[in-house]
């Protein structure tokens, strides 16, 4: 284990709503999709810098930097080896270096990076101060550090309702260590405390549609915070789980379940 928990290690594929891109089906049409894209706008990061991911997973953030960001150099860091594999693979990434690392150990000498990235991660961190602290480290004077996640604190994870249900059964299931980090205001301490001006924060909305309940449920299964924890229950407590869960999202009239989730965005400037 390296930096920060590992979730369980699977060739990169494998959906994880808390850690990973694969928060709810990464299609065009996901919150985790629309949440991805809004970030790199919200930086406005001009062509030809030098890039780094810290806790890039499967490679999904860094591809995206890669194909709308005309990054001179990017680099990933992840501690899985399962997930920078298949990181690897993607094609669009081929101009992307990755490696193994500890996201509070940046592997890296002061001032190699123009823009440092924390997709999904800072709740994973130990010491959320000592991994913003690297970041602006590794991030020459003028340069970004940038950070978003799924608001755990305050009901913006997209499998909420899941949770909230499981909790009002007397069931726990799994959590980030630190979501107390994904508040917009302890993100805003975090980047004021590390020393970076200009700080910013902003709360990213997203929607998903589900074609019935059904997907939606599916989906949610697939979470390894939430399907493990389901796994456990006798069928009576599943049943009524499904139920108390189904009632918190009304359909349309098409039996669609439109669903909405938000993450907290941070950045701020390496001072010159």
């Amino acid at each position: 284990m390296i930096g920060y928990p590992k979730q369980k290690e699977s060739d990169g594929r494998a959906p994880n709503p808390l850690r990973r891109r694969g928060s709810l089906r990464a299609d065009d049409g996901s919150l985790e999709q629309a949440r991805r894209r809004n970030l790199p706008y919200w930086i406005v990061p001009r062509p030809g810098l030098r890039w780094v991911d810290v806790g890039c997973g499967n490679g999904a953030f860094t591809e995206l930097v890669v194909e709308r960001c005309a990054p001179a150099e990017v680099h990933g860091i992840d501690p899985s080896e399962g997930q920078l594999k298949y990181a690897r693979a993607r094609p669009a990434t081929r101009m992307a270096e990755f490696r193994q690392g500890d996201a509070m150990a940046l592997p890296f000498p002061d001032n190699s990076f123009d823009l440092a990235v924390m997709a999904l991660v800072i709740f994973f961190v130990p010491d959320p101060a000592k991994g913003v602290a690297e970041m602006a480290r590794v991030v020459s004077a003028g340069g970004t550090v940038a950070a978003y996640a799924w608001d755990m604190a305050g009901g913006g994870f997209p499998l909420q309702p899941v949770q909230a249900e499981l909790l009002a059964m007397g069931f726990s299931p799994v959590r980030p260590p630190r979501s107390d980090a994904s508040k917009i205001d302890a993100l805003q301490n975090l980047w004021t405390d590390a020393g970076l001006d200009s700080v910013e924060t902003r709360k990213i909305e997203v929607q998903r549609t589900f074609a019935d309940f059904e997907d939606f449920w599916a989906t949610a299964m697939l979470g390894s915070t939430i399907g493990p924890t389901v796994a456990t229950m006798v069928a009576s407590d599943r049943d009524q789980l499904k139920t108390r869960v189904r009632a918190r999202l009304p359909a349309d009239g098409a039996e669609r379940i439109t669903y909405g989730a938000w993450a907290n965005a941070v950045k701020g400037r390496v001072p010159e």
